[in-house]
């Protein structure tokens, strides 16, 4: 499992087109243990550009703020899920919360599939 984290300045990201870096934490087979972790700076910006890359990285999960509809269509087609509604926090915390099932689907905190102003 390989979790992708949506960051900006070396912390969390509330939207995740506005990102500027990505945290990936691989994950053991069961879901349990983090096994690394792997700060990546995002490709350049353009449409469509950024859920292709996070699917070139392996990602199995993406937890995210808000985010378009048409990211979430393309990450879906290519098998990555995604939470949203994920409140700002530690990185490393917020992958604990997720293996351990507190965190879960929430509000997009993008409300409109084409503007966002976080």
């Amino acid at each position: 499992m390989k979790i992708a984290i949506p960051m900006a300045g070396g912390e969390f990201c509330a939207h995740f087109g506005q990102s500027t870096e990505f945290a990936l934490f691989e994950v053991d087979d069961e879901g349990r243990a983090l096994l690394s972790r792997q700060d990546l700076p995002a490709p350049a910006h353009e449409h469509g550009s950024l859920p292709r890359w996070v699917a070139e990285q392996a990602a199995t999960h993406l937890l995210a703020g808000g985010m378009g509809a048409h990211a979430q269509e393309l990450l879906a087609e290519a098998g990555v899920s995604v939470v949203l509604g994920v409140t700002p926090d530690d990185p490393e915390k917020l992958v604990a919360d997720f293996l351990a099932g507190r965190l879960v689907n929430g509000d997009n905190s993008c409300g409109n599939s084409h503007t966002c102003s976080h």
